[in-house]
């Protein structure tokens, strides 16, 4: 089986599984519909775009549709940064300045109407067969590769931003399971798009053989293939991931006014509240539940926690949870206790979690404690 063969069967397969699960996304029922939307089009138009290596084989295109295949992949920059923005937010909504995000394929279109829109059936061919050496052509793709820097700088912002707001808001583990869902899936978009820049720089220099060209061909959608079987194994066995924040949560730094209030006295208050009625053993406790309990602006409660005390929600309520594992630890008539039971009773949901707390703020293990 030659290498173009191989090709071909690959990309098929690849083509197929994103068209099946978009569809897929696209009929399941569910409360994040917008989210599958998006991504179901990414996927659609990723399949389009990979199409180019099998379907000629079976029907030719005219050479307009041709181009606005061609041209319809710079939508898959968008899509993906509109989903990451639908996972991480749970009430995000597509707006009309969203259609901002067309303007760059609006300009590839119009920067194309003179010299091949407008010219005869054979002339478009002949731009076809030379579309990277044209003036359209590398203005095109000078201006794709800018703008998909921009967004990959832009879902790593978002991306970092995430990780602060659930550090200063949450303190379960499961409200992490998006971050992590949105960090892998960037990661295997940057791998996808530095290995298409390599096949890409290889496939234009001229110094390398068309064999090796397809080898590195196969290498990635390879890889494609690999990406396809991991992202329906994620989505069908983590519906958890398919939760969000808020729209309007914000870190505390954005929340500062020009307002000048006194802090000491509310921060010996929350102090006070913490070690009498022990709201941390509560493992579901938010920032916004415990500002509800001690009758406190969510505002005024996240300032106070991450300007004032210089913490995350995070790490503030673990503090208490291993002090009063500490307690426990020292305390001879719960010897029996069992260090599974200890770390249910302070409010950790998951062992790994608390051994992590537990030797940041003690520098030893629950185990290692107990016997010292």
């Amino acid at each position: 089986m030659d290498n173009s063969t191989i090709i071909g069967i690959t990309s098929f397969i690849i083509v197929a599984l994103f068209l099946l699960f978009s569809l897929f996304l696209l009929i399941v029922k569910t409360n994040k519909k917008l989210s599958n939307q998006l991504l179901a089009s990414f996927l659609i138009i990723t399949a389009i775009d990979i199409s180019v290596f099998f379907y000629h084989n079976f029907i030719e295109f005219p050479p307009s549709i041709e181009m606005f295949r061609i041209q319809i992949s710079s939508f898959k920059d968008p899509l993906l940064f509109l989903y990451i923005l639908s996972v991480i937010y749970s009430d995000f909504k597509l707006k009309p300045k969203h259609l901002l995000l067309l303007l760059p394929w609006t300009t590839s279109i119009l920067l194309l109407v003179p010299n091949f829109f407008l010219v005869s059936k054979t002339e478009q061919f002949e731009f076809l067969s030379n579309y990277a050496e044209t003036f359209e052509g590398q203005f095109i793709t000078v201006m794709n590769r800018i703008i998909e820097i921009l967004y990959i700088i832009a879902e790593l912002y978002y991306l970092f931003r995430y990780r602060k707001l659930l550090l200063e808001n949450y303190t379960s583990k499961e409200a992490f399971y998006n971050y992590h869902w949105v960090k892998q899936l960037i990661i295997f978009i940057l791998i996808g798009q530095l290995l298409t820049f390599v096949k890409g720089f290889i496939r234009d220099s001229g110094d390398f053989s068309i064999d090796f060209v397809n080898v590195f061909r196969i290498i990635l959608l390879l890889f494609g293939l690999f990406f396809s079987f991991w992202l329906v194994f994620k989505a069908l066995l983590s519906p958890k991931l398919f939760r969000g924040i808020t729209v309007d949560l914000r870190l505390s730094k954005e929340m500062i006014s020009d307002r000048q209030t006194e802090f000491t006295n509310q921060i010996e208050s929350i102090k006070s509240y913490m070690l009498t009625e022990e709201p941390y053993l509560d493992p579901s406790l938010t920032v916004k539940s415990l500002s509800e309990k001690i009758d406190m602006p969510h505002r005024d409660l996240s300032i106070l926690i991450n300007q004032e005390l210089g913490q995350h929600f995070f790490d503030f309520i673990n503090e208490y949870r291993i002090e009063k594992a500490m307690s426990i630890l020292k305390d001879p008539s719960k010897k029996k206790h069992t260090v599974l039971e200890i770390l249910y009773e302070v409010g950790f949901n998951s062992k790994s979690s608390f051994n992590t707390a537990f030797k940041k703020h003690t520098g030893k293990t629950p185990t290692t404690y107990r016997k010292s």
